[in-house]
């Protein structure tokens, strides 16, 4: 029987050694698309303009309710869709906080072909800040 939590996917960025492309495990890729929707900005990608969030633009923004709502329900149509087939979509929960001068941005969800919960806390600091 196939096991698909050891499946290997190419990883992104997309990078090559020795041995050829470097791959990550199915978690692994799973947040590597994560990281993909919340640090592209809309408009980025010339084919997908709709795709991405720009969470690093929203550093700046001042800290209000209206803006954490609108926060979250972009989050959560983006990555349901970036996310589609690999996540339950019903058990996609994104929460952002701040902690000082970042943003922390809390998702969890069930992988869908492994039911595997899987949660990460993501930092997010200025466009010239190298640490999130």
């Amino acid at each position: 029987m196939l096991d698909l939590s050891e499946s290997q996917y190419l990883k992104f960025p997309f990078s090559v050694g020795d041995d050829g492309p470097k791959t990550s495990s199915r978690s692994d890729h799973v947040r590597e698309q994560i990281e993909q929707v919340l640090f592209t900005s809309p408009k980025e990608r010339v084919f997908r303009p709709e795709f991405g969030v720009g969470v690093r633009r929203l550093v700046f923004e001042p800290n209000n309710t209206a803006l954490r709502n609108t926060t979250l329900k972009r989050l959560n149509v983006s990555l349901a869709e970036a996310l589609h087939g690999e996540v339950d979509p019903r058990t996609l929960e994104v929460d952002v906080s701040n902690e000082g001068e970042k943003l922390i941005i809390h998702i969890s969800y069930i992988l869908a072909a492994i039911n595997r919960k899987e949660s990460h806390r993501i930092p997010v600091g200025s466009p010239g800040d190298n640490n999130g």
